[in-house]
């Protein structure tokens, strides 16, 4: 336990305010019990909080990020929760994060975290954190079988209480100080309840004998990094983009850089600047009235419009974009489509027979490739998508599959 001096920094996260009352838990506490919780501010408090983190076995980590909001997006907070209490770290306040990068790979320690791809990405992006020894509760419900995995589904289906998801609060800026007590309340739950989900999920992998099969997808979730967009070809993830002429591709590469200088300026994310269906109009329509697009109209007659006139306006003079040339993957035949039909009748009676999402067997990436050319089996095994447990497990029982169609 930290020391008695170890206190949040703002007096009215320090009352009884900041214990959050579930009623109907299953966990071996009173039937009516609380969220202890404590506000961090100073970097003199993380590192204390961290060095306590070092004596355990097993925290759970959970953050909330301002993408709604913001733009760039950041982490605001990080939840981080023992047996004791739930501590909340304030990324906007501390200034030294690193403290925290040091526990989150530790490999003596285990991290427990659901859904924790996007924070591994955040972590990645902002502090360069790499996470070892990790849990992710949700990849670990799918492999026992359970088809609903959010937060709130695996607190009533394994521990018995139901907590409800304040969508309001899913969808507020995290940017924004002093955080409520409903906020932090709200973060403090999405932590609490981690450590015995991980116990139960873990009892039952165990007796299904699937440890390895969920250790060697975690170990992979670890290698998880963020990738930044390449600047020059991020415009054309605009959605529409892909029936544009030449032309018109020069016209929304303009304005998606516009867009994307607008969004940074202003601290709000692009959508919020132009939509995606604006720009593809824009770029089929360079010429279009301004005020008639509803995201603009309120800024018709503002420096906005100057500036997008004038993104429109390079856009018509720049040279015309060629598609990158797609991969010349083989296509499909009518011999290659009855194969993919049975790979897939192969995957689903697998996964029907484990009781787990047919998904979980094979990567539909693979089948795909197998089906255009199933001579390739060796090649195909040695696929990076292609994982050891899956291998293991099925790789014998797809020979006879490959050549029920030949």
């Amino acid at each position: 336990m930290l020391n008695d001096d170890f206190v949040c920094e703002s007096t009215k996260h320090g009352d009884p305010a900041n214990l959050l009352a579930i009623p109907g838990s299953s966990l071996d506490m009173p039937q009516k019990h609380t969220i202890p919780f404590e506000y961090l501010t100073h970097s003199v408090q993380l590192r204390t909080l961290t060095e306590h983190l070092t004596n355990e076995d097993v925290v759970a980590v959970d953050s909330e990020s301002n993408s709604r909001h913001r733009y760039p997006e950041r982490v605001c907070l990080i939840q981080v929760a023992v047996r004791s209490k739930v501590y909340l770290i304030d990324t906007l306040e501390v200034r030294d994060m690193a403290p925290l990068g040091e526990v989150l790979s530790d490999p003596s320690i285990r991290k427990i975290i659901h859904g924790a791809d996007y924070d591994l990405r955040c972590f990645d992006r902002q502090w360069g954190f790499r996470v070892q020894n990790l849990f992710d509760s949700t990849i670990a419900a799918q492999f026992i079988g359970l088809r609903r995995f959010g937060l709130p589904a695996l607190t009533k289906e394994l521990l018995g209480v139901e907590i409800e998801k304040n969508e309001r609060l899913q969808r507020s800026d995290w940017t924004l100080r002093p955080l409520g007590t409903n906020s932090l309340e709200y973060a403090a739950q999405d932590v609490w309840y981690l450590e015995e989900i991980h116990k139960i999920l873990e009892e039952r992998l165990t007796a299904l004998g699937r440890t390895k099969w969920v250790a060697e997808e975690h170990s992979r979730l670890e290698q998880v990094r963020h990738v930044a967009r390449n600047s020059e070809i991020a415009f054309l993830s605009v959605k529409g983009s892909q029936t544009l002429s030449g032309s018109q591709l020069a016209v929304l590469k303009s304005l998606f850089n516009f867009r994307e200088s607008e969004a940074r300026r202003m601290d709000r994310p692009p959508y919020y600047v132009l939509p995606d269906d604006n720009l593809v109009y824009l770029a089929v329509n360079p010429e279009a009235d301004l005020a008639q697009l509803p995201s603009a109209r309120r800024r018709v007659a503002t420096p906005f419009r100057r500036a997008l006139r004038e993104s429109l306006a390079r856009g018509v003079a720049a040279p015309e974009i060629e598609r990158p040339t797609p991969d010349r993957t083989p296509q499909m035949t009518p011999s290659s489509k009855a194969l993919l039909d049975r790979l897939k009748k192969w995957r689903q009676d697998w996964g029907e027979q484990l009781d787990i999402e047919p998904s979980l067997i094979w990567p539909m990436a693979s089948l795909n490739r197998l089906a255009r050319v199933p001579e390739h089996l060796a090649t195909e095994l040695d696929s990076p998508q292609v994982r050891q447990w899956q291998k293991t497990e099925f790789a014998d029982s797809l020979p006879p599959v490959l050549e029920e169609i030949r």
